[in-house]
């Protein structure tokens, strides 16, 4: 794999997510890899996995299971958030026109010095101040 590539949270509840098997074998394949070192993360990653799955599934997460969920993505790298990755959020949303949040996982990305941006929620193909969107389901 060429480059340090970043995960959105929809990847992370798909692969919690029994709704879809397809899509849930698909993101556990790209979760052992983020696993086992070779991709990041950020603390907005895990916040809205972690609400997502506590609020929105249709069988909602016991607060204690998350909390096993989460130990287990431990090893995972995260990119650290700061205000220079809002200001470039907000650069983002000019720039490219995406929603702020979306802006802030571009960010990390690029602060991250990823070549790829796994997610369904950008547009496959886009390269964004030269992080590569690609989702993985299609």
């Amino acid at each position: 794999m060429p480059g340090v590539e970043f995960l959105d949270a929809n990847i992370l509840v798909y692969a919690y997510d029994r709704t879809d098997q397809a899509k849930q074998r698909t993101a556990q394949d790209l979760l052992r890899l983020a696993v086992a070192g070779q991709m990041l993360i950020s603390p907005q990653v895990l916040g809205e996995f972690s609400a997502t799955l506590l609020y929105k599934l249709s069988t909602p997460v016991k607060p204690a299971d998350l909390v096993s969920i989460l130990d287990a993505l431990s090893p995972i790298k995260v990119v650290a958030t700061d205000a220079a990755i809002v200001r470039r959020a907000v650069e983002a949303r000019g720039k490219y026109g995406v929603h702020f949040y979306d802006g802030m996982i571009i960010a990390s990305a690029e602060r991250g010095r990823c070549t790829r941006l796994w997610s369904e929620d950008f547009n496959a193909g886009q390269e964004y101040f030269g992080v590569v969107a690609t989702n993985p389901f299609e």
